[in-house]
Formats: structure tokens, sequence, C-alpha cells
């Protein structure tokens, strides 16, 4: 399966959220990154037909997905960053009133809805109330939602939103599992995340795609770059403001081990270390701000 984007551009009035984008994707788990208005909500939103490009178009093994319509949409699973619930619905109640919106007949509703619950792991939650659930259950719901017609686009928007790290570890083992012969699109700032599990990256900025590729081939952009130093504990915090800080580490002799982002070694002693994808975030968009 292959999904292209050829100049897909969308404006609001004088905004522009999505600028000129020329994609190639094909089966596998990408992970969509850039800090807020980059225009990667907007991007999803066109990828599942919600919105109507301003230019280019969306294509599916070539063919205009405008003009393939419900036989497109039926293939696509979305969720996106709020989803609606009956909250006086019960976990599996919910399941299979969607997938009867799906058109799935109620045997096959049932046992993909109950397999579901099992796999985002509320099964033993399946007949409470939703509006009982905590913001984790009621995510790991809108996952197994998405999941029902058992899509082969599974595009989600900030998926670990919510989730503890026992969840978190869950959900990327899910989607690792379900992602053969399928294209997975996955939005989230959680970087290790996406870290984990995507094959590709795609990083936005202002509406462009900067970078497109591997995680260790995108990274490779800031080699040299990224540095490791030992300050006392009591002065890390002056360095960390001083510094792009990626992350800083305490040890048991009261150091603080930085990790910095930089042109120039920060400090005399420092020593250079392998980036990560979380390093070449930072490097872009610092405290939210794009580069």
């Amino acid at each position: 399966m292959e999904l292209t984007t050829m100049g897909l551009t969308k404006r609001f009035g004088s905004k522009t959220a999505v600028k000129d984008l020329n994609l190639t994707l094909t089966n596998g788990v990408y992970g969509l990154l850039g800090a807020n208005g980059a225009g990667k909500t907007t991007l999803m939103r066109l990828l599942c037909n919600l919105q109507t490009p301003t230019a280019g178009k969306i294509l599916l093994n070539g063919k205009n997905t405008v003009r393939l319509g419900e036989r497109y949409r039926d293939l696509l699973g979305y969720l996106p960053q709020h989803f609606g619930y009956y909250p006086d619905f019960s976990a599996l109640d919910f399941l299979l009133y969607l997938s009867a919106l799906k058109g799935l007949d109620d045997k096959a509703a049932r046992k993909k809805s109950t397999e579901l619950l099992e796999a985002v792991g509320l099964s033993r939650e399946s007949r409470h109330k939703i509006k009982t659930f905590s913001g984790g259950m009621k995510q790991r719901l809108g996952i197994a939602q998405a999941m029902l017609n058992d899509p082969h686009i599974l595009i989600l928007d900030e998926p670990t939103a919510g989730l503890d790290p026992k969840e978190r570890v869950r959900f990327r083992n899910l989607i690792s599992a379900f992602s053969k012969d399928r294209i997975v699109i996955l939005s989230t700032h959680i970087v290790s995340d996406v870290e984990f599990i995507a094959e590709e990256i795609i990083l936005m900025k202002a509406g462009r795609v900067i970078h497109f590729g591997a995680p260790q081939q995108i990274t490779s952009e800031i080699d040299g770059q990224v540095w490791e130093c030992t300050v006392p504990a009591a002065h890390a915090e002056h360095y960390a403001a001083a510094f792009n800080t990626s992350n800083l580490r305490n040890t048991s002799e009261g150091q603080t081990i930085l990790r910095i982002i930089g042109d120039r070694p920060p400090l005399q002693h420092a020593v250079r270390v392998r980036p990560t994808l979380e390093d070449l975030y930072l490097y872009y968009f610092k405290g939210g701000d794009e580069k």
C-alpha cells in the first residue's frame, strides 16, 4: 500500500498550516514530530479526509482519495487528540455501537471489541461506564475504537497522552504488533515513544517537512553538536538555563551530568556523545519555540 501527498497545502484565511507537502508512505510506523502549530494535526485531518486541501492532492495507490470517498474512509482508523464518547455507555457497548456505525455484523463486532479491550488492558472494565474511567483508561479505549475496523491506515494524534509508563509500553507493543502490512502514523510530544517504535520520522516545522527518514539517519545532522559534562549539583540549574540542555542526571556524589546541544563545547571538560531523536527535537524546538 502506498499513500502519497502531492503539493498538499491547507490555508485558513491568511495562515498556511500545511505548505506544499510531498510525501510517500508505505507500510510501517511513522512518527510525526513538531512543536505546537507545526501543522501536524492539520496534516492528519487532511489524510483522514476530514478537511479539504486548499491545493494539491492525496493518492492511495495512485488514486485520488477524495474520489475514492467512502472506499478510502473504510480503510482508515483515526484517534483524534480529543475523541468523543458517551459517558453513560460501558466500554463494550461503546465499541459495539461504533462497530455498527462502521458496518460490522454483530458477531464480528462482539469478537473484535472483546479482543481489543483485552489488548488495551480494559477487559475487566468492559462493563463499566466510561464516565468512571481515568484519563489513561479513556485514551486506551480511544486506541481500541480506532482499530475496530482493522484499518489499513491507522492515524493517531497524541495516543500516549495520559498513559503511565507501563501503559505506554503496552501501547508500543500493540502498535508494533499491529503495524505489519499497514501504514501507521502517530503524533506525540513524548519523543521516546516514537523513537522506540517508528521506522521513519516526519519532522514538521511551520507547515513543512524539514526531515523525513530513519531516526539514526536524521539525527546525523547534529553529529558533533551534543555534549555531556559533569558539574557540581549546586551549579546545575545555572548551567541548564545558560545552555540548550536536553537532559540532566544527578549522581550519588553530589554531581550532575548535563546533556547539552550546541555548536561548541559548553564547558572545557565537555565530551561529545551520540545524538538522539530527542536531542534533534530540542535542537529545533527548544522550549516549544522554533529554531
